[in-house]
């Protein structure tokens, strides 16, 4: 696989060259927007994702369970990113702009970096992978997040169309292959910490309405009150025939 991966001809230059050209042709206030986006941007987007998708996991009736799926989404990206140092030092690839020193390198530094797989892309799909197994919503909205990183990393010209596919591919493995034996012991830490005082990060207080609970002790009060209201009637109905009984009586002794 090295071996046809140091192969940096192809269609693989090609498609980077026609999404590269592009920044050529481009303003420059274009390409510098898409250079914060690609290597900031869209990972402060993905963690703001994140954020969402952990407020509204608290609030669910399962929320442990969803809380521990949430955990799940930067603990895979950390396992992504510690699988790919091996993997970057067998394939052993140069970023682009080292071998086509005629693309436009839109970023400074990566010089002495290796191209396979791509980090940000890695990072981003497996933000969506994980993220979709919790809220299908945010995970393709994250989804949508990590194909744009991709494009922004050629367009950039610091990786190849298979750095980027690379990098999907190991997220997608990690997360999923992993995401049982993962949830087999994230689930149940999450259920016994809502039992300790780290309770409110996982399952959200909940809050008791309180125009409700006047209107059910206004409900409640006047309930009593007609309930009392006819007990002193029946009463009454039963003193005045006892009184009657002596005066029948009395007439009949008469």
């Amino acid at each position: 696989m090295s071996a046809l991966l140091a192969d940096t001809t192809g269609p693989d230059l090609s498609l980077l060259r026609a999404i590269n050209g592009l920044a050529k042709s481009s303003p420059v206030w274009l390409d510098s927007l898409v250079s914060w986006i690609g290597e900031y941007g869209i990972l402060i987007g993905l963690a703001a994702l994140c954020a969402t998708g952990w407020l509204q996991a608290r609030r669910r009736p399962d929320a442990p369970v969803a809380v521990a799926g949430m955990l799940w989404v930067p603990l895979s990206v950390a396992i992504c990113e510690l699988a790919n140092i091996p993997i970057s030092a067998i394939v052993d690839r140069p970023r682009p702009f080292v071998d086509h020193p005629d693309l436009d390198v839109l970023v400074q530094g990566k010089e002495g970096t290796l191209s396979f797989v791509s980090d940000h892309s890695a990072m981003s799909m497996g933000v969506a992978v994980a993220l979709l197994l919790v809220n299908k919503r945010l995970g393709l909205i994250a989804g949508g997040l990590a194909l744009l990183q991709g494009f922004c990393r050629m367009f950039m010209g610091v990786h190849y169309p298979t750095d980027v596919i690379g990098g999907y591919a190991l997220a997608t493995a990690v997360v999923l292959l992993l995401a049982p034996l993962a949830m087999a012991v994230l689930v149940p830490l999450c259920h016994s910490l809502t039992r300790t005082r780290l309770a409110p990060l996982l399952v959200a207080p909940q809050g008791r309405d309180k125009g409700t609970d006047r209107g059910a002790g206004r409900g409640q009060g006047g309930g009593s009150s007609r309930r009392r209201a006819t007990e002193g009637r029946r009463r009454g109905r039963g003193r005045g025939a006892r009184t009657e009984e002596p005066a029948r009586d009395s007439d009949l002794a008469a």
